[in-house]
């Protein structure tokens, strides 16, 4: 008994060093992570301070051009906008459809057996190489559409887009079958105690269970469209043009980023400073989609 005693002091003493040492690691990577998220900002910020005091707001908001590598400069950052969100719509619109339904299927209808085959087989997709998509939109799925869609240049936006939709299908799909995974069999029973099919069930009781996650994943999806480069950078080409024909060149906003950043432009000129603009345009942009989607989420879940 008295011997037990200091030995068990002595392994409480070690015990309580190597939890402390957790939690300040933890903490240590806490801290790192906010640290980078704040460096990040501050560059930005003094930057796009530094852009907006040769170039004013409304040759920013209301030009309708986009050219600070030209002669004549212009700095509307629309045509970079609209690039960026006519790509991001066309993959959100090939993606969703298609990710809600695996994602169902692998939920509801699926064996487990067969769901531990396909799920990983379809989150394979997310691990290809996006220069890989790259060129796979410009090389086989231009073509085909040019054989199908009159006028459609070499580099265009659809093309881009599709193929992007085709990456961000296993966000959406995985995403989406966890959440729809995670609803409690009590309501799919109760749903069908009362009579209910099963696709009724699905899409009127297991579907608006799940909002939440749905939402999460879609908002997250689009994001990831939103910062794409290299399918972009090499299957849309690199011609800023508001428009919002998908059948035309356009350029994005991280193709921008990736044209600047090649080298041929000098560090601290205006032109330089321009990209740092447009990451704080798309830093704005991406952060309002997730605020958004927080805020609908945490409705949602109150509501209910």
């Amino acid at each position: 008994m008295l011997s037990a005693a200091p030995g068990g002091r002595v392994h409480g003493r070690s015990a309580g060093l190597g939890e402390r040492l957790i939690e300040v690691g933890l903490l240590g990577c806490g801290l790192l992570s906010i640290f980078t998220t704040a460096g990040i900002l501050f560059v930005l910020a003094i930057e796009t301070f530094a852009f907006f005091r040769e170039v004013t707001l409304a040759q920013f908001f209301f030009d309708t051009q986009w050219t600070p590598l030209f002669a004549d400069k212009h700095f509307g950052i629309w045509p970079l906008v609209s690039g960026t969100v006519l790509t991001s719509g066309i993959a959100i619109l090939v993606a969703l459809p298609f990710g809600l339904l695996a994602a169902i299927y692998l939920s509801e209808f699926a064996e487990q057996r067969v769901r531990k085959v396909l799920k990983p087989a379809l989150e394979i997709l997310a691990g290809v190489p996006t220069i890989v998509y790259g060129y796979f939109a410009l090389v086989f799925v231009t073509p085909i559409l040019q054989a199908m869609i009159p006028g459609l240049a070499g580099f265009n936006s659809l093309s881009a887009g599709m193929i992007m939709g085709m990456m961000i299908i296993p966000m959406i799909s995985s995403m989406t079958e966890d959440a729809l995974y995670a609803v409690p069999n009590s309501l799919r029973e109760g749903a069908y105690a009362l009579g209910a099919t099963r696709l009724s069930t699905i899409f009127r009781v297991v579907l608006p269970a799940a909002v939440s996650g749905i939402a999460a994943s879609v908002i997250l999806a689009i994001s990831r469209a939103v910062g794409e480069t290299m399918i972009v950078a090499i299957a849309a080409g690199q011609q800023p043009r508001l428009t919002l024909d998908p059948r035309l060149p356009v350029e994005t906003m991280t193709t921008y980023i990736v044209q600047v950043s090649m080298g041929d432009t000098p560090a601290g000129t205006l032109e330089y400073r321009s990209i740092f603009v447009v990451g704080a345009a798309l830093f704005v942009m991406t952060f309002t989609m997730n605020f958004v989607s927080q805020r609908l989420t945490r409705r949602y879940r109150s509501a209910v």
